[in-house]
């Protein structure tokens, strides 16, 4: 639950720095509170409906080698922005398409500097250890 957490305030920095890098994504109010509920709203699409579009296009996943991948990006923030509307615009699949790539970076690098993914192999570890 912690690390849920820690994921929405980094996909809240995430949509804060690629809504300054990149013209076609505006968010409506760049306070705190707006980038909170954007992280939020986007976390949840990505642990509900991304998944399952993953399972759906993987056939396209494969045979692009992976590159498809970028495309579910990008509508998972089409999604997110068409889901809040008033406080997330997304110009086009294109501009989607950049601010996944954005986004994941940044998260990337987040993650790793907190330890998110850490902590989870940690808690991995810990259950299989209480298995045996």
């Amino acid at each position: 639950m912690r690390n849920f957490f820690i994921r929405v305030i980094i996909n809240a920095i995430g949509i804060a720095i690629t809504a300054e890098l990149l013209p076609g994504i505006t968010v409506a109010d760049n306070d705190i509170g707006t980038l909170l509920i954007i992280g939020l709203v986007f976390g949840i699409v990505n642990a509900l409906v991304k998944p399952i579009l993953m399972i759906l296009t993987c056939p396209a996943v494969i045979i692009t080698l992976g590159l498809f991948i970028l495309v579910i990006n990008g509508l998972m923030l089409l999604l997110t922005a068409s889901l809040i509307p008033a406080r997330l615009t997304v110009d086009g699949l294109g501009t989607a398409i950049l601010g996944g790539i954005v986004m994941g970076i940044i998260s990337i690098i987040l993650e790793a500097l907190l330890g998110v993914n850490d902590e989870d192999k940690k808690e991995r570890d810990v259950v299989i250890i209480e298995r045996r």
